[in-house]
Parts: structure tokens; C-alpha cells; sequence
């Protein structure tokens, strides 16, 4: 009886002793990238402290925006590495929160599950107003402005616009001052709904030049039940267009959505 408990002591023992540990040097690191950059690239740095190896069952990033990279799939006690996390900036703006799930095989369902959090503060690039612009309809075919205003931090010198949709027309106009201009939009009917996303290209940085987008869409007035096209008794309303179906730029023009 004594040598079956001493057995099933040491049992235990050796499996508490021979275990995976994999520390985090920093489960959440704070990046400031500047106006110019495309990705913001955080280093989550490991070490395995435990007596056994650590292998890698998965690595997933919280949106299609954010990529990652692992140096190694398993690592062995006393071994070092880092998952880099790529995030793509494109047109977002302000604080931007990213995870990265990371699998194990630990054992042990506390150790097996590490949350990596990347958070990047993006400064303003483009000063947008409105950056949702709406006819309702049946109103008059009159045309609306967007104010655009480049930050100190983004010396763009020009801008162009392009949009999928040939129910509207857009014309560009030089503000009073350097970097500051003023889109006016029109659209030629405004009988059902529908919308588009207009794209504002900027030429700046060179290397990558910048784009943003602007909504603009013909709504039914509030309250009022779905329209119908002319001539199309069964036909639903058409839905806004998503980012994709817009022109796209050269690529190595930073448009992400």
C-alpha cells in the first residue's frame, strides 16, 4: 500500500516538474505610428521557462486587417522567440485595438491561451466633412459639399475623386489655403435609394500615396416604406456600395477598408 501511494506522490511530482511554461516578455504593447506609415508592427517576445517543449497549435488575429508571423512552431525549454503582429493602417484614424489569439499545447487550460493585444493610436491624416452625405428621395438634384483639410502632419498637395457609380458627379475645387479643399457632389436622380462610396486619392506619401473614403447615399425619408424602382414592381431597394466595388488604385496606394 505504502509503495502505491509513494508511486502515484512521485507520479505527480514528475508531472508538475515537467512542464511547458511560455511567458510574455509584454501581452499588450502600445504603438504610435506616424501619418506617413502604412503598418503599425508589434513584437510580442516569449520564453519558454518550463522543462518541456511548447508547440504552436494556432496563431489568429482578430480581423483580416492584422497579419502574423511565428518564428517557430515548437520551442523548447529555455528557448526565446517573438510572434510578430502586422497591422495594416490604411484609412483608419485614432486609437485602434487588434488581438492575437495564441493556441498551445499546454496542458493546462489557463497556460494553453494567450491574448495578445496591439493597440495603435493612428494620427488624422484627412479632415472630412461630412464624411456621409445624403439626398432623400424625390429631393431636388441639388449638389452638397465636403470640406477636406489635410493635417500639419500631411503635406498633401493634391487630390483626386473616383466613384463606381455614374449617378453622381463630382467636381474638385482648391480651398483658400494650402492642403484644403472642397468637393462638391451632385447626383443625377434621386427617384429610389441607393449609394456608392466616393474614393478621395491623395498624392501624398509619394511612395504609397493615401486614400479615404466618402459615403454618399439617396434615402427614403424617415418613416416612409421601402421604395421601388420605376418600372420594377418586385425590385428591393439597392443597398449602398461596399468599398471593394470602387476603382482601385495603383498598388502601392494604401487603401485598406
Amino acid at each position: 500500500m505504502k509503495t502505491r501511494i509513494l508511486t502515484f506522490t512521485l507520479s505527480i511530482f514528475l508531472c508538475v516538474a515537467a512542464r511547458a511554461e511560455l511567458k510574455w516578455e509584454q501581452s499588450t504593447i502600445d504603438l504610435h505610428p506616424s501619418v506617413s506609415d502604412k503598418t503599425a508592427v508589434a513584437h510580442f517576445k516569449y520564453q519558454n521557462t518550463g522543462t518541456t517543449p511548447v508547440h504552436f497549435k494556432s496563431v489568429k488575429a482578430s480581423c483580416g486587417c492584422t497579419t502574423t508571423q511565428t518564428q517557430k512552431e515548437m520551442v523548447n525549454p529555455g528557448e526565446k522567440g517573438e510572434i510578430v503582429a502586422t497591422f495594416t493602417i490604411g484609412d483608419r484614424t485614432g486609437q485602434q485595438i487588434k488581438t492575437v489569439t495564441v493556441q498551445t499545447d499546454d496542458p493546462n487550460p489557463a497556460q494553453a491561451t494567450s491574448i495578445l493585444t496591439l493597440k495603435a493610436t493612428i494620427p488624422q491624416s484627412l479632415d472630412i466633412k461630412p464624411a456621409f452625405v445624403y439626398w432623400q428621395s424625390g429631393e431636388e438634384l441639388k449638389p452638397k459639399k465636403i470640406s477636406i483639410k489635410a493635417t500639419k502632419d500631411f503635406p498633401a498637395k493634391n487630390i483626386t475623386v473616383k466613384s463606381n457609380s455614374q449617378n453622381f458627379e463630382s467636381k474638385v475645387e482648391p480651398g483658400s489655403a494650402s492642403g484644403e479643399w472642397t468637393i462638391e457632389v451632385t447626383p443625377k436622380d434621386t427617384s429610389h435609394p441607393f449609394g456608392t462610396a466616393l474614393l478621395v486619392q491623395t498624392d501624398y506619401p509619394k511612395e504609397a500615396p493615401k486614400s479615404f473614403y466618402v459615403n454618399l447615399q439617396v434615402t427614403n425619408p424617415p418613416g416612409a416604406p421601402p421604395a421601388l424602382k420605376p418600372n420594377a414592381p418586385n425590385a428591393p431597394a439597392v443597398k449602398a456600395a461596399t468599398p471593394p466595388a470602387i476603382p482601385k488604385a495603383s498598388p502601392s496606394a494604401g487603401v485598406e477598408r
